[in-house]
């Protein structure tokens, strides 16, 4: 009888320490080394439960130690699985929790990015536009009086001067924080940049959009249009492309960007590092929970998908950002 409660007690604790195993399969990515140690787990139960079942009380007395050693065994096996069960949640603890400092500091680095950009465009666009626009003022009153040739072509260049400075200050004060973007939402600010873009290159953008009204958490709304800020200047400086499609799509909780170029193309790998804002759009676009797919060859362009989930940052309509 001793015997075979032994056997019992064997097989309860292999069969317990096999569901530990299996619940960390996942966990180890299905290495092979753990799912031996599964194997074996199940073996040796299936073994005890045989040994169970044929049990003779008279020749297992006489090997009696044999049985306490395979408890003893058991026993030892199963702590071990146990204590790597517990060693395994805690590092997948420490890794979350690691994982969730770095995206709190990363997006702390990036709202005080944005911060900096908004108070330099409103000082720009409050203090040194008034100025120019007085110093136009002047010059066209200055203008009005009897001036000889040379003056008056002196009095047009200048003019000219301050003109150009003070659209150079609005594409500036712009760029750092787009007012479109502010006040219009996603969709109108992208189309906007891309209108400036084609303005100035022979680079042909198609955008494509079911957004309309939709306004968004600040975070999602700025760091997706720096992201498309950042391919679109990429393509047109570094991959010599003539078409870029571009789509951006809310589909259920879920919003989708898509775009390709049919440039020169790259090795994502090398060039993630290399200053074309690969990192930064990944990071930008971790920061938001969201996924990054960048794909690319020589001679074939690039394809970027990136997909974030906007389950609870979007704001009712006609409601703005404060």
């Amino acid at each position: 009888m001793l015997i075979k409660v032994l056997l019992i007690i064997s097989i309860l604790i292999q069969t317990i320490a096999t569901v530990y195993a299996l619940r960390l399969v996942r966990t180890t990515k299905y290495n092979s080394v753990w799912i031996l140690f599964i194997i074996g787990f199940s073996l040796l139960s299936v073994e005890r439960l045989s040994q169970f079942i044929v049990a003779d009380e008279g020749s297992y007395l006489e090997h009696w130690w044999m049985a306490y050693l395979g408890v003893v065994i058991s026993v030892c096996l199963s702590i071990g699985v146990m204590y790597a069960h517990k060693l395994f949640k805690y590092i997948g603890r420490l890794t979350r929790q690691r994982q969730m400092l770095n995206k709190r500091i990363l997006t702390a680095v990036l709202r005080t990015e944005e911060k900096s950009r908004s108070r330099f465009s409103k000082e720009l666009h409050d203090g040194l536009g008034p100025l120019l626009s007085s110093a136009k003022m002047s010059l066209s009153a200055l203008a009005r009086e009897e001036q000889n040739a040379e003056q008056k072509e002196i009095i047009a260049n200048t003019s000219y001067v301050i003109d150009e400075a003070i659209r150079s200050l609005r594409e500036i004060s712009n760029n750092l924080s787009p007012h479109v973007l502010n006040d219009f939402g996603l969709a109108r600010g992208v189309q906007n940049f891309i209108d400036k873009s084609i303005a100035m290159h022979n680079t042909k953008i198609r955008f494509s959009t079911n957004l309309r009204s939709e306004r968004y958490d600040t975070d999602v709304e700025v760091i997706i249009y720096r992201v498309i800020c950042e391919l679109i200047n990429n393509s047109m400086k570094h991959s010599g492309c003539t078409a870029i499609n571009l789509s951006l799509a809310q589909n259920g909780a879920e919003l989708a960007l898509d775009y390709t170029d049919n440039g020169c193309g790259f090795n994502p790998e090398a060039m993630m590092d290399c200053g074309m804002g690969l990192s930064n759009i990944s990071s930008r676009i971790n920061s938001l929970g969201g996924s990054v797919d960048i794909k690319s060859a020589k001679g074939k362009g690039m394809r970027a998908a990136i997909r974030i989930n906007t389950k609870g940052e979007m704001i009712p309509t006609g409601k703005k950002h404060e």
